[in-house]
């Protein structure tokens, strides 16, 4: 058996403590992992203090205080509701990991906790491509918005989104299992051994489809925005209204550069690192498997421990949705205003409309 220098103490195999029962000596890999019981459940713990403080601010908000929904309004509601949904689930995650994976609860409840993980994971994502479309559209074509966007596209919208979120993480309900193993009762993060080949070919699809594309998306949404925000004419006026709205358009414009400097960089910290050496962990788990003397276990441990390190980052996005995308619908709300104030003397039926629908 290969081993890494191991202290008596709980071990795991590959995930969440995959049984060896059916792995010949030669591919069973054994490592300590005794971190993930302190690091998991401490993390998780506050993501689920200050995340209920901040969506359930943000939801109190939202539903009883905005009188007139908006198309960015809606993908918030629908955003925050997601990052609920998931931060209720996390007490049961703190006690599984605090209690060093042993699982109290049924297997159903597995395969429920594992699917809002997921679903909450990859309908931020979704959310926040559609809130990076709609600012795109705001800010690029600020005139033409006005008639593409409203609040019942973002509502259809949404419901797709939801939709396609459902659909494609419902394999996630088969996947997860539940195994007695000793005293201990493992709830797998992926799936039981036998159907790893099936899970990673159907995670590599997930991934592509709901974070490489959507990610692309944003980026280029974002460097357009930012590109068109420096532009010197942007949201420039004539007259004395014209310099004071110009100096005000200014400002506004430099928060908004910022905002969008701020919500890539936690893009790319809550969701690239943990997507990068989640992918880099199965790749060397089925290499493993595939040739035990291709990968050496120290590196698959390496992995392991990268993507578990990673795994609170992105829960963490329940956390920082609410406080970026509040503060930044401010911002561009108001920058959209003045955009298209000093349209309005070009397109006269521009004027007609309200701004109310960005």
């Amino acid at each position: 058996m290969l081993s890494v220098g191991l202290p008596i103490t709980k071990m795991a195999t590959f995930d969440d403590n995959l049984s060896n029962q059916t792995h010949s000596s030669a591919y069973y890999c054994k490592f300590n992992e005794d971190f993930k019981y302190i690091l998991l459940p401490v993390s998780y713990a506050l993501v689920f203090v200050i995340g209920l403080a901040l969506n359930t601010t943000a939801l109190y908000v939202i539903v009883f205080r905005t009188k007139r929904w908006k198309p960015s309004t809606i993908y918030m509601f629908n955003l925050t509701m997601c990052d609920t949904l998931y931060i209720f689930t996390l007490p049961f995650l703190v006690y599984y990991y605090a209690d060093q994976n042993d699982w109290p609860f049924s297997e159903p409840f597995c395969k429920v906790i594992r699917f809002l993980f997921y679903a909450n994971l990859y309908g931020s994502i979704l959310f926040l491509c559609c809130i990076s479309l709609h600012r795109f559209i705001g800010i690029c074509y600020p005139v033409h918005s006005l008639y593409w966007v409203s609040a019942r596209r973002a509502k259809l919208v949404s419901v797709a989104v939801w939709a396609f979120v459902l659909l494609c993480q419902a394999p996630v309900l088969y996947f997860s299992r539940i195994r007695d193993r000793d005293t201990e009762r493992i709830c797998y993060d992926t799936t039981s051994p036998e159907l790893f080949d099936d899970f990673l070919v159907y995670s590599s699809v997930v991934s592509v489809l709901m974070f490489a594309l959507p990610f692309m998306v944003v980026m280029v949404c974002y460097g357009l925005m930012v590109r068109k925000l420096l532009e010197p004419s942007w949201g420039s006026q004539g007259g004395d209204e014209g310099e004071r709205g110009g100096l005000a358009a200014q400002r506004s414009k430099q928060k908004s550069v910022k905002m969008i400097i701020i919500v890539l960089a936690m893009f790319m910290l809550c969701f690239l690192p943990f997507h990068l050496t989640r992918s880099l962990y199965y790749s060397f788990r089925y290499l493993r498997q595939a040739n035990p003397a291709q990968l050496s276990c120290n590196l698959l441990e390496a992995s392991s421990i990268a993507y578990k390190v990673t795994r609170p980052l992105a829960s963490a996005n329940s956390c920082v949705d609410p406080i970026l995308y509040f503060l930044a619908g401010q911002d561009v709300r108001s920058n959209l205003t003045k955009r298209i104030k000093a349209s309005s003397s070009k397109y006269p039926n521009a004027s007609q409309c309200s701004t109310s629908q960005l």
